[in-house]
Formats: C-alpha cells, sequence, structure tokens
C-alpha cells in the first residue's frame, strides 16, 4: 500500500487552523537492544485505551512501510525526484489526520531513526550518525516534536547484545582486532545525547537507563511522557538476544561453522575482562554526566518506585520476534 503525497502547504486560515489544534509529538527512538520491541508491543496492544485518552501511537509497521523512505538518503539511491520533501509531505499529511482526530498526544517509535546496529558494528561506534538523521526527521515533523524518550544500556551488555543480534542475521563473527576497537572507542551515550540535542534543540530529552526500565512499558511510557499509561497485564519479551546455543546453529546452518563461538548455553559474552573495564569507565562517565545535569541538554529520568534495577525481565510470555505484524497496517489512514 503507498501513501498519498500532500500536493499542498497550509496556508492562511488553515495555516491557522492546523497551528491552533496543539498535539505533541514525543519520538521513542530507542537504541536497539533496550527493549524498545517491547514497548512498541505493549503501545500496540494498549491502543484502544490509550485512544480514549487522547493518545495515538505510530511504529515500525507504520514508519518502515513506507512512511519515512526518502528522508534518510541511501548512497544507492539516485533518482531524479526529490524523496526527502515527498517523506516530509507524507509525515505531515499524516499528523494533519492525527490532529483531525482529536489526539493531544503522538507516540512515534521506532529505534531505526537513530540508525542501524549494522552501523554500529561496522563502524566499531556508538549511532556515528545520529546527529544528521535526527536533524531530517526534525524537519518532518515540522518542530513538532516535544520530547525524545532515549533508552541506554550499560555499554558492555549493549555491545554484546548487539553482536548477538547481528551475528544471528548474518554478521560476520568479529575478530579480536575488531572487538578491541569496539572496546577501545571513547565515544558513549554522553556523545551520542550531545549530537542528539544539538540536531534537536528544541525537544526534551529524557534519558531513561534499560536497567531501571526493562520489563515495565507502561513506567517507561508513564515517565517519558506524562501519560497514565494502563497497566500491562500481559507482559511479552520480544527479540530477545539468541543464546550460545542459537548462535552456534545459526552459524552451522549457513556453512561458517558453529564451533568458532565458545561452548556454553547463556548469553555470549565476546569481551575480554580488559574490554569489560574500558567498557564500564566509559558508561560510568556517562551516568555520573546524566546525574550531574548532563550540561543542561537532557534529563535522567528514572523509575524511583523501583528500589534496585532487575537482572531480567519479570515474569511473563518471554516471546521472540519482532511482532510487527501484529501493528494495523493501516499506513494510508492518517493518525
Amino acid at each position: 500500500m503507498t501513501l498519498a503525497i500532500p500536493s499542498f502547504r497550509p496556508v492562511g486560515a488553515v495555516a491557522a487552523h492546523w497551528v491552533n489544534r496543539v498535539m505533541d509529538v514525543i519520538l521513542h527512538i530507542g537504541a536497539h537492544r533496550t527493549g524498545t520491541t517491547s514497548f512498541q508491543d505493549y503501545m500496540r496492544r494498549h491502543t484502544e485505551p490509550l485512544a480514549a485518552m487522547g493518545v495515538g501511537f505510530w511504529g515500525p509497521g507504520r514508519t518502515r512501510r513506507g512512511l519515512f523512505s526518502g528522508l534518510v538518503p541511501k548512497d544507492e539511491v539516485c533518482t531524479g525526484r526529490d524523496l526527502r520533501r515527498q517523506a516530509e509531505g507524507r509525515v505531515q499529511l499524516q499528523l494533519a489526520g492525527a490532529r483531525a482526530r482529536g489526539l493531544s498526544t503522538l507516540v512515534v517509535s521506532d529505534e531505526n531513526m537513530m540508525g542501524a546496529v549494522r552501523e554500529n558494528l561496522r563502524s566499531g561506534s556508538l549511532y556515528p550518525g545520529i546527529g544528521e538523521r535526527m536533524t531530517r526527521f526534525a524537519r518532518a515533523f515540522e518542530g513538532q516534536v516535544s520530547t525524545i524518550m532515549i533508552s541506554v544500556r550499560s555499554l558492555e551488555l549493549y555491545w554484546s547484545s548487539a553482536l548477538s543480534f547481528g551475528v544471528a542475521r548474518g554478521y560476520p563473527v568479529p575478530d579480536r582486532e575488531k572487538l578491541r576497537k569496539i572496546a577501545q572507542s571513547r565515544r558513549g551515550w554522553r556523545d551520542v545525547v550531545t549530537d542528539l540535542a544539538t540536531a534537536v534543540p528544541e525537544a526534551d530529552i529524557r534519558v531513561m537507563p534499560f536497567e531501571k526500565f526493562c520489563g515495565r512499558p507502561e513506567v517507561q511510557l508513564s515517565r517519558g511522557t506524562g501519560v497514565l499509561a494502563p497497566f500491562d497485564t500481559d507482559r511479552h519479551w520480544l527479540n530477545r538476544s539468541p543464546t550460545l546455543a542459537e548462535l552456534r546453529r545459526v552459524l552451522d546452518e549457513r556453512g561458517d561453522g558453529g564451533n568458532i563461538l565458545p561452548f556454553g548455553m547463556g548469553r555470549w559474552n565476546p569481551f575480554t575482562p580488559e574490554d569489560h573495564g574500558a567498557l564500564r569507565e566509559v558508561f560510568a562517565d556517562d551516568m555520573m554526566w546524566l546525574i550531574s545535569g548532563a550540561d543542561g541538554l537532557a534529563t535522567l529520568t528514572e523509575d524511583h518506585d523501583r528500589k534496585r534495577a532487575g537482572k531480567t525481565l519479570p515474569s511473563g510470555a518471554q516471546i521472540k520476534g519482532h511482532g510487527h505484524e501484529l501493528e494495523e497496517r493501516q499506513m494510508a489512514r492518517p493518525g
């Protein structure tokens, strides 16, 4: 299904009408491997009660099926059309429809707005292109973004999860030099947040530690948006990192040889103790910066009702997969 592209820009009385219909646009941009798929599943399952409160939701089932196509150019795409302007037109048309439905808040959740896991793995760096990307998304939303929610995670666990995710989807098992490069990179969440604040200076950036909010999407929504979110009685743990046994099976099936990975049944830990120390040092500096006020660029948002962070997600349905197919695929329907 294709989206209609608006051939007009509101002017005069029509423009004034649009401006008067205020709607908060809240971007939930990830990061990857921080429970984003489970958060999106929660939003889909609670569409009706949230809509009754004036809260709308766009997730990957909408954003990745043409809505955002063209906002960030691809090197291999070269046409005579202005794909960026067409994409901006699609987004603005959909925003107009959401306002017309009377929504007061629109939550847009897609971790690929920050970049892709494969880009991080290829560069050995944490979201190096987030600044340029988010500048483009902010322009598409015409300065209506009021809040950006971003989750951060301890770097050694983030990178271990990202590498497991990547290898399971065809990325080669990294050699020692590649792992050392990742561990020795000094780019952390502070740099990511700083780039984000530069790209979208008008937005309230709320940084939410994964270790505090994992498995509690309703609390994440409430703390990130101010919405009194409905309690989640049917928790789903989606898109989990594959275990070592699962990764070995994947490698064997594609002919790469699963014996390249260490023996074991639990989570893959590709880093040495020295690597862990380097990654933890950067993350500790990141958290100290956030706790100290992040130079006024962002707010560290924590769940003060939770006494301590859990090591695993709460009990509940533990289901693999993205679950994007569960989302309504009515892309041409505004809102």
